[in-house]
């Protein structure tokens, strides 16, 4: 039978060597995502990640907010964060420091997640949309490209932090594989 590990047995990082620590060069950034609670999900996610940062636009809530630490669970103290009132600034900010930037979307001409991420690049940022508008076209035009996670169900969408997680997860999986070699 297992034996379930310890917070102890788990080495984890307190908050000050968590913020000193290398990150991956992974940005999330949230075009209007509304719920605290998705805003929330995407912070914890980021920290078990490690990537370099967050931004939020738009109609997102910032911290300190209880309801974004009710899910997040603190993590919003240690992963960095940014607010743009306007996302695309934050697109051609992020672009203007060597980031290719990529909207989680589907479109047209998307890519799978599985494609982008066989070449990950050196530094990447993804844009997750609004929970019923998705990514504003205006931004979308703005990307070097779509991504998009294949699914085979009756729904054309998922949750935005579930979304999130998947992206988060893939493509810091291939950048930890990139920098070892």
């Amino acid at each position: 039978m297992s034996t379930k590990l310890t917070s102890a047995e788990m080495g984890r990082m307190n908050v000050d060597q968590y913020r000193a620590a290398d990150k991956l060069p992974l940005v999330v950034v949230l075009d209007n995502v509304r719920s605290q609670h998705n805003v929330g999900a995407v912070f914890r996610t980021a920290d078990a990640m490690r990537i370099e940062k967050v931004v939020l636009c738009g109609i997102c809530c910032c911290p300190p907010n209880q309801e974004i630490h009710k899910t997040a669970l603190g993590a919003e103290e240690s992963v960095e964060w940014q607010y743009y009132k306007d996302t695309l600034d934050a697109v051609h900010d992020l672009q203007a420091q060597g980031y290719t930037v990529y909207a989680v979307e589907q479109a047209h001409d998307s890519v799978t997640l599985e494609e982008i991420a066989e070449k990950v690049g050196p530094k990447i940022a993804v844009i997750l949309g609004h929970e019923v508008f998705g990514v504003q076209q205006s931004v979308v035009d703005n990307c070097s490209q779509c991504i998009e996670i294949p699914q085979y169900g009756t729904k054309h969408s998922m949750n935005v932090s579930v979304t999130a997680g998947i992206v988060m997860y893939r493509l810091a999986s291939s950048l930890r594989l990139a920098t070892k070699k």
